[in-house]
């Protein structure tokens, strides 16, 4: 679209993904205002995104609509930043007509760092970060270590998986 001035046919499985993904965020997840949080999946059917069609025609047609709303703005938003960021989109279009794959200290070389800090622990599993990955798994141990002792020493229980607290399971 940016490129060419119209969709190309490359784009095919592009479309059928997001399709798939819309529909699934609206039927499967229960990840729609309108729709609510109800789910149509059917995991006895199996296979992916297979669900049945336990609702109306009316529902049919709002969940079609939510799709389409939902695709339509993924839509605006990302030929935005496409046309943002179109000389940044150059310079990575060329580099991959170049090496065909781009790792992130390359992207980090090309277009710069990104804007804002990441929310992982990405960089304690890369060998510029400042945590070893036994590091990282330490730390996380010693949360947990934490959490017992904090636990033993006030008498305060938290839910185990089942849902219940051990002070629960006593009674």
């Amino acid at each position: 679209q940016i490129t060419f001035g119209k969709i190309s046919t490359g784009a095919l499985s592009d479309l059928e993904r997001i399709t798939k993904m819309a529909y699934s965020i609206v039927t499967v997840y229960g990840m729609n205002e309108k729709i609510g949080n109800v789910s149509y999946y059917d995991s006895k059917v199996g296979g992916d995104y297979k669900f049945t069609k336990p609702y109306s025609e009316s529902t049919a047609k709002t969940i079609d609509e939510e799709v389409r709303a939902l695709i339509d703005s993924v839509y605006e938003r990302t030929l935005k930043l496409l046309t943002d960021k179109k000389k940044e989109l150059g310079i990575l279009a060329e580099q991959l007509l170049e090496k065909e794959i781009l790792f992130q200290s390359d992207l980090e070389k090309l277009i710069g760092k990104r804007p804002f800090a990441e929310d992982t622990t990405y960089e304690a599993f890369t060998k510029n970060g400042k945590m070893s990955v036994a590091d990282a798994e330490k730390k996380d141990e010693n949360k947990v270590t934490d959490s017992n002792e904090e636990e033993a020493l006030t008498g305060n229980s938290e839910k185990t998986d089942s849902g219940t607290s051990s002070d629960e399971k006593k009674d």
